[in-house]
């Protein structure tokens, strides 16, 4: 492994509990497997399923490492049996299946993409989660197409700020809600046509009366919200879930989902099968890399905090006040 040192910092969680079961360590810095490419990890996104993990609620699979972090851009310093595309060198950002609050990270080639034109590795190193999320359930599972109205809830969230972008690119009409004020700006600026605050406005009645429903809506709400979506959803229409601020278990009416046809899903990420993931990443590279040369994509990074202050990173994402990405350098 030439000069790759034997020992890196990383961060654990000694949870389950809060922010404060995040600490430092040391531990060996691990090969790369068949199949798998070693990064020197430049940055790490934090994103909501690090949070549950660290809750104790959103538990590794079966392989997978037990520290937090799944997006990660680097550069390759090594590579496993098999690895074609990559050498040591390569600059790229990943999806990871855990490990990403560490120096060093293993992750499968496939799920490796390359740092897209005009970006630096902070930039990069925002995308994967996000991205890998919004194109496998919006426009792969949910097929939002030109001309649809999209419905996106939290819009100035992480997730959020991809969806208004990506849902703009391809062609649809995005109505996003957030508050307070600020958090509706930034919405704005990234293109959403319309912007509900939802403590003062009701985004049934506006996405109903002003646009005749929604055809896909992104939920990361859950609660009260999963009757709202209902009833906001067009004949036809998909509806997708992707978290649960305000609870999962819910009493809800289901007589219009039969009556409006609707398809109510979600999924997590994580559990898809790695040829599933590999697949996102070649679509994502085909259709939408190249949106970041044409300017009708860009980055979004809040904050990057060391690596050490994980914990305070925690802290950011549960106070909802940031507005896209927060990072950890490494």
């Amino acid at each position: 492994m030439g000069d790759i040192p034997q020992s890196m910092q990383v961060v654990e969680a000694g949870g389950p509990g809060g922010p404060d079961v995040l600490k430092a360590a040391t531990r060996a810095v691990p090969a790369p497997a068949a199949g798998e490419v070693l990064v020197r990890v430049a940055y790490a996104g934090v994103n909501g399923p690090d949070l549950m993990q660290r809750r104790g609620l959103y538990p590794p699979p079966k392989g997978a490492p037990d520290l937090l972090g799944l997006e990660i851009a680097g550069d390759i310093v090594a590579v496993g049996d098999g690895v074609s595309r990559w050498r040591p060198g390569d600059r790229v950002c990943a999806l990871a299946n855990g490990g990403g609050y560490a120096e060093y990270c293993t992750v499968l080639a496939d799920h490796c993409l390359p740092v897209p034109g005009g970006l630096d590795l902070r930039e990069a190193a925002s995308l994967p989660e996000t991205c890998f999320t919004i194109w496998s359930n919006i426009f792969m599972t949910a097929r939002l197409s030109a001309g649809e109205t999209f419905l996106v809830h939290g819009g100035a969230g992480g997730i959020g700020a991809t969806a208004i972008q990506l849902g703009k690119a391809f062609g649809a009409t995005v109505v996003a809600t957030d508050s307070p004020a600020e958090r509706c700006d930034f919405c704005r600026a990234l293109g959403a046509d319309r912007v509900v605050d939802y403590e003062s406005e009701d985004f049934v009645a506006v996405v109903r009366d002003s646009f005749g429903g929604a055809d896909v809506i992104l939920d990361i709400v859950g609660g009260p919200y999963v009757a709202r979506n209902i009833k906001a959803a067009k004949p036809d229409g998909r509806i997708v879930q992707l978290a649960f601020a305000q609870g999962a278990e819910v009493t809800v009416n289901l007589m219009p989902v039969m009556l409006k046809r609707l398809i109510y899903t979600g999924s997590t990420l994580r559990s898809r099968p790695d040829v599933f993931k590999a697949q996102v990443a070649r679509e994502l590279e085909e259709k939408v890399w190249p949106l970041f040369a044409q300017g009708r994509f860009k980055t979004v990074v809040d904050q990057v905090l060391p690596l050490a202050e994980a914990a305070e990173a925690h802290r950011l994402m549960e106070s909802a006040t940031h507005k896209g990405k927060i990072l950890l350098a490494c």
